[in-house]
């Protein structure tokens, strides 16, 4: 366990600028965890399960809520999330914490489930992104299924301007403000891809074609299996 004194106005700054983003946010990691609670192997009791960049901890508590047979693995690589996290699910004594990444964590097909939820985004399409879900294809044991929540590129239509500006509005509306926030539908060190990128990263990775479940604007949820 981490040492760190989390900051109850830092986690709550953080949890609102999320939700005032992402329309639907709030209920989201509600759907993510119900989707995967659902899956062939994950629907087991007492099933393992990888919450891959936990953040403050949303999808932990709603598994927590949902599924509290589940053995739950969390990790990040924030010490600052990760005490945030910690604080909040003090009274779950059965989660395993880990300051790392899904890369360096080396938990070969030990996972029935995974849950990835607005990770992928903030890493660049360099072979960073392949490595990732690389290792996170490698961490389930086949079949096992995995819930990825991202910021994607729009595929280009004459609509899109209006799509932009409707987010813009959203966020005036919702009053967005801080760092790295700006109102024309995008922010500042995210690398979004397009689904055609995304198909075939995921294809190189071992899991199956992305099945979509989710979208709110640009932000798009998919259900993905290892392969056998």
């Amino acid at each position: 366990m981490l040492s760190s004194d989390p900051s109850p106005a830092r986690q709550a700054t953080y949890d609102l600028v999320v939700q005032q983003l992402i329309p639907g946010y709030a209920s989201l990691a509600r759907l993510s965890v119900s989707l995967l609670s659902s899956s062939p192997l994950a629907s087991g009791e007492g099933a393992a399960v990888l919450v891959a960049g936990c953040g403050t901890g949303a999808e932990l508590l709603e598994a927590d809520a949902q599924r509290p047979d589940w053995r739950l693995t969390a990790i990040d690589p924030s010490t600052e999330m990760l005490a945030v996290a910690q604080q909040r699910l003090r009274d779950r004594g059965t989660i395993d914490w880990h300051c790392t990444t899904v890369e360096a964590l080396g938990a070969d097909a030990r996972f029935d489930g995974a849950l990835s939820v607005l990770v992928l985004q903030s890493l660049p399409d360099d072979g960073t992104k392949l490595s990732f879900l690389t290792a996170l294809a490698r961490s389930l044991r086949p079949g096992g299924q995995l819930v990825l929540v991202d910021l994607m590129r729009p595929e280009r239509s004459p609509l899109s301007a209006q799509v932009a500006e409707a987010w813009q509005g959203f966020q005036r509306a919702s009053g967005v403000v801080g760092e790295g926030v700006d109102l024309t539908g995008q922010i500042q060190g995210f690398h979004p891809i397009g689904i055609a990128r995304l198909t075939a990263l995921v294809e190189a990775a071992g899991l199956s074609d992305p099945a979509p479940f989710f979208q709110a604007l640009d932000f798009q949820g998919f259900l993905l299996q290892r392969r056998a």
